[in-house]
């Protein structure tokens, strides 16, 4: 049954990526890799949040079914670190280094950062 709720997950997850990986990428443009980058961005906000919240002292303790729909299927679905690490190559074989050094670099400081953000936020609703 775990498989079946990682799989929906995964399908949600990955049609919203799609959808706000293009809007993004509508409004800001597609020569940068801006869409990836909001995607996973809010992805670990979110699974930060999830994981800080769902946690055994959190606010909402959610069975193992419902933590591997949200964490693994729709989070892993909605994040997109291989179309991240293409994305960054293309930028490179195209002679675009400082992009795809840009891109490396803001990916894993505000992933970082949005992850502590979720945590630090879930935590403060559990109060």
């Amino acid at each position: 049954m775990n498989y079946l709720w990682i799989g929906l997950g995964s399908a949600l997850g990955g049609m919203a990526r799609y959808g706000c990986a293009g809007l993004v990428a509508r409004y800001a443009g597609a020569a940068v890799p801006w869409g990836t980058l909001a995607v996973n961005v809010s992805g670990c906000l979110a699974i930060g949040f999830l994981a800080s919240l769902a946690a055994a002292d959190g606010r909402l303790l959610q069975s193992p079914d419902a933590r591997a729909f949200l964490m693994i299927g729709v989070c892993g679905g909605f994040t997109t670190f291989s179309a991240f690490s293409i994305e960054t190559l293309e930028l490179a074989r195209n002679g675009e280094w400082f992009w795809a050094g840009a891109n490396v670099v803001l990916s894993v400081v505000l992933c970082l950062l949005a992850v502590w953000l979720g945590h630090i936020g879930a935590t403060a609703l559990g109060r």
